[in-house]
C-alpha cells in the first residue's frame, strides 16, 4: 500500500468521510497547518476523534498577508518517507513542495487539492493567485479538483492529461449523518415548536453571513414572494459579519415573521435543521463548492442552487434547480417553480425522507486510484 502524505489547512466536518475513505486506499497521514479553520470554528476534539488514520500538526511559521509557511515540512517528509505528497491550493505549502522537488531535495510525486469552482477558474480572484497557478500547474504531478467541469478546464487550458486530474467533490456518507435519527428527530421537533414551522414551506440556508453568499440580495429579491405566500418562511442558520445588515433589512421590510435567524449550529443540532425544512437554497455569487448542498441532499431536501457554486454539479433532474442569482427576473421564475415542487412541513420523520445522493464510493475509488497509474 503506497504512503500518502497530505498537508491540509484544518479539519472540517465535511472532510472526515473523505479522509477516512482515502485511508482505506493508501497508508495515509495528514499534517494539519492550523488548529482550526480561521473563518469557521468547529469542535476539533469531536472531529479528530472520528479520524481513522495518523495525523499531526505543524503550527510554527510566519504569516505573510494572510498566507502562512510552516517550519518542519522537509523534516516531516523525510520522517514519513511517503510515495506521494499533496499540498493545498497554490499556497506557500504547495510552492515549497515544488521548490523542494525542483532542487532535488525530494523525489516523490507531488500534487495539490484545488477547491475552485469553474466560475472561479475563469475569474481568478487575484493576480497573485493567477501567476501562482500559471507557475505551479506545470510542476505538479496531480491536481485534485471538485468537479468534472473543473477537470475539463485544466485539461483544455493547461493541456494536462486526464490521468493527472483527480475529481473528488466534498461528499459525506449519508449513513453517518443519518445514523442517529431518533436524536435528530427530538431536536428537530423542538425547533418545529419553538419557531412555529409546522404547516409552512420552510426554505433553509446554512452557512456564513458574508457578502459572497449574497443573502442581502436574495432577501431583497424575494421579499414580495415571502409576503405574498402566507405559509412561506426563510430560515437562515449561521452567523457572520453581515448579520446586522440582514437584521436591519428584515426589520425595514417588515419580514420579522418571514425570515428566521436562529443562530449558528454544528453537529446533531445542525443536522436537525435539515429535518425542519421543505427545501434548501444556496444563493452564492462565489462558492468554491458548498458542502451544505451535499448535506441537504443527504437529508432528502431538494435544492435551489446558484450556478456559481461548485456543488451545482450535484444537482440533477429530481433533486433541485440551478439558478442565476444575478438575473432577478429569471431567478423569481425559478424560485416559484422550486416552491411548487416542495411541500409544507407537517411532521419530522427521517425515514420518510430518503437521501437524494447516489453512492459515490466507486467513483471516489476510481479517481483516487489514478495516483497509482505511474
Amino acid at each position: 500500500m503506497n504512503k500518502l502524505l497530505i498537508f491540509h489547512p484544518a479539519l472540517a466536518p465535511y472532510r472526515v468521510d473523505q479522509f477516512n475513505m482515502l485511508s482505506q486506499l493508501y497508508d495515509l497521514e495528514v499534517v494539519f497547518i492550523f488548529e482550526n479553520l480561521w473563518n469557521h470554528k468547529f469542535d476539533q476534539t469531536i472531529l479528530l476523534s472520528q479520524l481513522q488514520f495518523k495525523f499531526s500538526f505543524l503550527l510554527k511559521g510566519p504569516h505573510i498577508k494572510g498566507r502562512v509557511f510552516r517550519f518542519g515540512m522537509l523534516k516531516t517528509i523525510k520522517k514519513i518517507n511517503p510515495d506521494i505528497i499533496l499540498g493545498y491550493e497554490y499556497s506557500f505549502t504547495t510552492q515549497y513542495l515544488i521548490l523542494l522537488k525542483r532542487f532535488g531535495l525530494i523525489h516523490q510525486k507531488i500534487g495539490s487539492t484545488i477547491d475552485d469552482s469553474l466560475d472561479i477558474c475563469n475569474h481568478v480572484q487575484s493576480k497573485i493567485r493567477y501567476f501562482a497557478r500559471q507557475n505551479s500547474v506545470k510542476y505538479l504531478d496531480y491536481l485534485i479538483v471538485m468537479s468534472r467541469d473543473v477537470s475539463q478546464y485544466y485539461q483544455n487550458v493547461f493541456n494536462i492529461n486526464e490521468n493527472r486530474v483527480i475529481i473528488s467533490p466534498i461528499l459525506q456518507k449519508p449513513e453517518r449523518l443519518r445514523n442517529n435519527d431518533k436524536e435528530l428527530e427530538i431536536i428537530a421537533n423542538k425547533y418545529l415548536q419553538e419557531y412555529h414551522l409546522k404547516g409552512k414551506k420552510v426554505m433553509l440556508f446554512v452557512g456564513r453571513f458574508i457578502p459572497e453568499k449574497a443573502l442581502l440580495r436574495f432577501i431583497s429579491n424575494i421579499q414580495f414572494t415571502l409576503q405574498e405566500q402566507e405559509n412561506l418562511v426563510l430560515v437562515l442558520v449561521g452567523d457572520g459579519k453581515e448579520r446586522k445588515k440582514i437584521e436591519l433589512l428584515v426589520k425595514k421590510e417588515k419580514l420579522e415573521e418571514k425570515v428566521i435567524l436562529p443562530g449558528r449550529y454544528e453537529g446533531p443540532e445542525l443536522s436537525a435543521w435539515y429535518l425542519c425544512a421543505s427545501g434548501f437554497v444556496l444563493p452564492s455569487l462565489s462558492e468554491t463548492f458548498g458542502a451544505v448542498v451535499n448535506e441537504a441532499l443527504i437529508f432528502g431536501l431538494t435544492v435551489l442552487c446558484s450556478k456559481y457554486a461548485g456543488a451545482s454539479c450535484l444537482i440533477e433532474s429530481g433533486n433541485g434547480l440551478i439558478f442565476d442569482p444575478l438575473d432577478e427576473k429569471k431567478m423569481i421564475e425559478d424560485l416559484n417553480c422550486f416552491l411548487r415542487s416542495i411541500y409544507v412541513l407537517e411532521k419530522i420523520d427521517v425515514k420518510s425522507r430518503p437521501s437524494l445522493m447516489s453512492d459515490f464510493k466507486n467513483d471516489f475509488n476510481k479517481e483516487w486510484r489514478k495516483l497509482e497509474n505511474d
